[in-house]
């Protein structure tokens, strides 16, 4: 499990994207129990911050309580097997077995159709939300900016995978570009969109350090499946 400091922003995270069709689709089991349902989403964050910071980058602001960004990198194919495996006993036990089929079913939908569009090196947005009380601040912006100036240092792309259309305007001002939508398999009400930052064609590649694992807060030290799909509200 993730450790203590990984705890605040999970709430954070649960109430920013409550809404979403995603996570709505993964806490099917509790839609009758609000505070269960966030919790469960608590914990499902908890575990993806977690991820992020064994195989990734996990960034907080400084209040930790306001929000957090995870991304996932290209990681090993010893260590992706595992970390698959660790996570989907994880999510079996947590999210309830309609959550669990809803999670494997949209996750395949989009592994399916996503490498048409996104180079298999592409660092991956997982997961980014800011507390309801803290957007329209730029917050988002900020935690993003780091990780998209080290791909670009690499010489790397990114992408991510969004069921809230108006979030894409916000990342298309970071250099994000839509390059497919899709009706979503779960409830069918909501497109999802993959959306990828192409590497500047004058920009030279260069051997990516973020292949180790890491982990990232401020003022410390600041690799990749398509598992968890990247929000955000459209005023961050």
């Amino acid at each position: 499990m993730p450790t203590e400091h990984l705890s605040q922003p999970t709430f954070a995270l649960a109430d920013a994207l409550i809404v979403d069709p995603f996570y709505l689709a993964i806490s099917a089991d509790f839609a009758h129990d609000m505070p269960q349902r966030k919790a469960v989403l608590a914990a499902y964050f908890a575990y993806s911050l977690g991820e992020a910071e064994r195989t990734g980058r996990c960034l907080l602001p400084e209040d930790p309580a306001l929000g957090a960004a995870a991304w996932l990198l290209p990681r090993a194919d010893p260590v992706d097997a595992a970390e698959s495996a660790a996570k989907n006993e994880f999510l079996a036990a947590t999210l309830g077995p309609l959550g669990h089929a809803n999670y494997h079913r949209i996750v395949a939908f989009m592994a399916q159709r996503a490498p048409a569009v996104v180079p298999a090196d592409a660092w991956y947005l997982s997961i980014l939300a800011i507390s309801p009380a803290a957007q329209g601040r730029g917050l988002g912006t900020r935690l993003l900016a780091p990780t998209l100036a080290e791909a670009d240092a690499a010489g790397v792309p990114c992408f991510l995978e969004t069921f809230t259309p108006p979030s894409v305007r916000f990342y298309e001002r970071l250099g994000f570009r839509r390059e497919a939508a899709h009706r979503e398999p779960v409830g069918g009400s909501s497109t999802s969109s993959c959306a990828a930052r192409p590497l500047h064609p004058c920009r030279p590649r260069t051997e990516p350090q973020a292949r180790r694992p890491v982990s990232t807060r401020p003022g410390k030290s600041r690799g990749y499946n398509r598992q968890c799909l990247a929000t955000i509200p459209e005023n961050m």
